[in-house]
């Protein structure tokens, strides 16, 4: 049995559209899921207040939003006249993709900030893009359409590098503690199953426990062990939600030494032991 939260996925190499309503939506309201595929989002109308990963926005129109795999989602409320243009491609392409230095520097460049807020006028041009891209969609076949993936997929990722670089660029570049703050996050959704030990972190970004924790601190006004257990919280909610696996299984997918460390830790932070969150939560 795959020991990892559950994942939601394309079921072709990549997709376009605008059927993303309020219904849907609110079916990621109750507990957080897993992205495996990579999904980017324009929103024209509409506000969704949602969670990617440890970063809580809100999106509002002219709101552009990429969310990369891996990344943990949970929408929290939807409210006007909901419009989104939407695209993503599955992990069995990324998984095979040649990743070019292009495409690597989009995707740090979205860490820890998901969200990019555009003028009007880019907004605009943007969505006449994606609808251009829609119309595509809808003329080729599936096998036509493999073909493209490629070409669009590196198209796609320097249009959104351009963008991040153009908006940041404007703002000054972030600080060294804001610089330490990504690399650390980054390092939790890498590693949160594998070890909780704030030390081990503040080892593989060679410096001291104490400036991890200041710096950590002072950016985010969490500390390290809040943002750890946020991210283990999080995918041991959604696998107590989404699966039929034991408290056991679940315990061990996030390397607790037994089920009863996991239950104590999970109860600490929610108030309630995993069967319970399970059955009432």
């Amino acid at each position: 049995m795959e020991k990892e939260l559950p994942k939601i996925d394309l079921p072709e190499e990549w997709i376009i559209g605008t059927g993303i309503t309020k219904g849907i939506l609110n079916l990621y309201t109750n507990f957080p899921c897993r992205l495996k595929s990579e999904i980017f989002v324009l929103c024209t109308g509409g506000t969704v207040e949602a969670s990617v990963n440890l970063n809580r926005i809100t999106v509002r129109p002219n709101d552009f939003v990429t969310i990369m795999p891996g990344s943990i989602l949970q929408i929290h409320n939807v409210t006007g006249e909901l419009e989104i243009y939407f695209g993503g491609f599955s992990s069995k392409y990324i998984e095979q993709a040649n990743l070019n230095r292009l495409t690597l520097s989009s995707l740090y460049s979205t860490l820890g900030r998901p969200l990019i807020s555009l003028k009007a006028e880019g907004a605009s041009l943007l969505k006449d893009y994606l609808i251009f891209l829609i119309r595509l969609y809808e003329f080729f076949g599936e096998e036509s359409r493999k073909l493209m993936t490629p070409y669009l997929y590196n198209d796609i990722h320097a249009g959104i590098l351009a963008m991040y670089q153009n908006r940041y660029s404007s703002v000054g570049t972030m600080s060294k503690s804001e610089q330490l703050c990504k690399v650390f996050t980054q390092l939790v959704m890498q590693n949160y199953m594998l070890t909780r030990n704030v030390a081990w972190y503040a080892e593989k970004l060679e410096i001291t426990h104490a400036h991890l924790c200041t710096a950590v601190k002072q950016v985010t006004g969490n500390t390290c062990v809040e943002i750890i257990s946020r991210m283990v919280i999080m995918d041991a909610k959604s696998q107590l939600k989404s699966t039929n696996r034991s408290v056991q299984e679940i315990s061990d997918s996030l390397n607790f030494a037994n089920m009863s460390f996991f239950g104590k830790y999970f109860k600490r932070y929610t108030g309630m032991s995993p069967l319970e969150y399970r059955n009432n939560g």
